[in-house]
C-alpha cells in the first residue's frame, strides 16, 4: 500500500473520514425511511385521498419524486463509500486520473472528491462534448 498523498495529514484524514463515515450513516437513515413510508398513516390518507379525488397525476408526481430522491441519495451512497475504499486502501486524497494530491480545502468541501480540480473540469468538458452529464 501507497502512503498518505503529501497534501493529507493523518489529522486530516481521520476528519474526512470521520466526515464521510457519518454521512453514510446519514444517507442510510434517509434511504431506510423513504423505503419504509408504505405503512405511514399520513400517506395512507394521501392515497385515500387520490382516489377519492382521482388526482392520480399528482400521487404519480410525488411518486417520481420519491424515487428520484432515493436514486440520488443512492448515487451519493456509492460515492460515499468509494471514498472510504480509497481511504482503506491508502489511496484516498490522490487523483484517480493523474494520481496528484487532491488538496485538504477540496476534500473538506467535497469529500467524496477522486479527481483533482483540473482533471475534473476536462472531465466534464469531455462529458459536455459527448452529451452527457457530469460527474
Amino acid at each position: 500500500m501507497s502512503p498518505l498523498p503529501p497534501s493529507l495529514t493523518t489529522a486530516q484524514r481521520g476528519t474526512l473520514e470521520a466526515k464521510l463515515a457519518a454521512r453514510r450513516v446519514e444517507l442510510r437513515t434517509e434511504i431506510e425511511a423513504r423505503l419504509n413510508t408504505q405503512d405511514d398513516p399520513a400517506l395512507m390518507g394521501l392515497r385515500n385521498r387520490m382516489e377519492d379525488t382521482d388526482d392520480w397525476a399528482v400521487a404519480d408526481l410525488e411518486t417520481a419524486m420519491d424515487i428520484t430522491e432515493v436514486s440520488r441519495d443512492a448515487a451519493e451512497l456509492r460515492e460515499v463509500e468509494t471514498a472510504l475504499a480509497r481511504i482503506k486502501d491508502n489511496v484516498y486524497g490522490a487523483c484517480l486520473e493523474c494520481g496528484a494530491p487532491i488538496p485538504f480545502p477540496r476534500l473538506a468541501a467535497y469529500p467524496m472528491a477522486a479527481r483533482c480540480i483540473a482533471c475534473q473540469e476536462q472531465l466534464e468538458a469531455a462529458m459536455r462534448r459527448a452529451g452527457a452529464g457530469t460527474l
